[in-house]
């Protein structure tokens, strides 16, 4: 059953996530008889969390129930507010360039994964997560090209470094979904005298802005997915849908990224790596976010994150 942090009553907490209704854990161990106090952390409730056998248990409990015997339990979804499964990681990773059919549709070529290695850069976590349904904004800085890209978010469930690809997935604890927000044309100081790396620096910091990582609605629990490249992708600007693939397109596969940015640098539980965006950005068509838009960003059995555009 997938997972969710969320607000009601002025207390975050944990739940079991639907898209109609929101059980608080909590609520639902006690039905279960099971001793268990999750506070609001998520990540201890997920594959190599400490209380994962507990939540498995009170699972176990809930499926042998008929949905009115549960009633009772539930929270109408409109009722709480969701927010991101991890508000605070000690790094918020994502790859840049790892779906084929995205880097040709920026006019490059995408080589052959042998030959190549994952770009990885990061964002700054507490100013750039938002919770679902919360507004991305348009940054007053540079308005005029802020752009989609709906990612497959993995969550880190176990310290790893070193880790082998065929060993890797035994340490990611979920995925959830990642909106990239992108401006692509901010441009500091128009009138710079250029230098050779402004080029990427300009990209880079055009991820940066606040607001650029909605996150969510929920976490699907790593034990549930045997196979995180067989999910489809879907996003939608206004109802109209932009982006539509699936994982398997991916250079680099979710193992593959756990071994390689563990090759160097040490994943801690709660971190979160995103794993690069399929064709079908607004910056391919000329088309960008506007205030008043809707954002709605959806992977198959994980659900849909929305959020505004202001």
């Amino acid at each position: 059953m997938r997972l969710c942090r969320f607000e009601h009553a002025g207390q975050a907490q944990v739940g079991f996530y639907r898209e109609d209704a929101v059980i608080p854990l909590a609520a639902a161990a006690d039905f279960a008889g099971v001793d268990l106090d999750a506070g609001d952390s998520l990540v201890a409730c997920l594959p190599g969390g400490e209380l994962r056998e507990q939540v498995l248990a009170v699972q176990a409990r809930l499926k042998n129930h008929m949905d009115e015997e549960l009633g009772e339990l539930k929270l109408d979804i409109d009722s709480v507010r969701l927010l991101v499964p991890n508000p605070n990681p000690s790094k918020l990773l994502l790859l840049a360039g790892n779906y084929a059919k995205h880097i040709e549709e920026g006019g490059g070529r995408a080589e052959e994964r042998a030959r190549t290695f994952p770009y990885v850069f990061m964002k700054p976590p507490l100013t750039t997560l938002t919770n679902p349904g919360d507004p991305v904004r348009i940054p007053a800085a540079s308005p005029d090209h802020i752009d989609w890209e709906l990612e497959l978010g993995v969550v880190i469930g176990r310290r790893a470094k070193g880790v082998s690809e065929a060993e890797a997935l035994d340490y990611v604890a979920g995925y959830t979904v990642v909106n990239d927000i992108s401006d692509r044309k901010f441009k500091p100081n128009p009138n710079r005298t250029e230098r050779d790396k402004d080029g990427f620096f300009d990209w880079l910091h055009g991820k940066w802005h606040d607001t650029f990582c909605p996150m969510g609605p929920c976490v699907l629990p790593a034990d549930e997915c045997p196979d995180p490249q067989k999910l489809h992708l879907t996003l939608k600007v206004n109802g109209e849908v932009e982006q539509d693939g699936s994982t398997a397109e991916m250079v680099f596969p979710v193992a593959a990224i756990v071994e390689f940015i563990s090759s160097f640098v040490t994943l801690e539980p709660g971190d979160i790596i995103s794993t690069g965006t399929t064709s079908g950005v607004g910056s391919a068509k000329g088309k960008f976010l506007r205030s008043g838009d809707s954002l709605e960003a959806s992977i198959e059995n994980i659900g849909m994150l929305r959020n505004p555009v202001v």
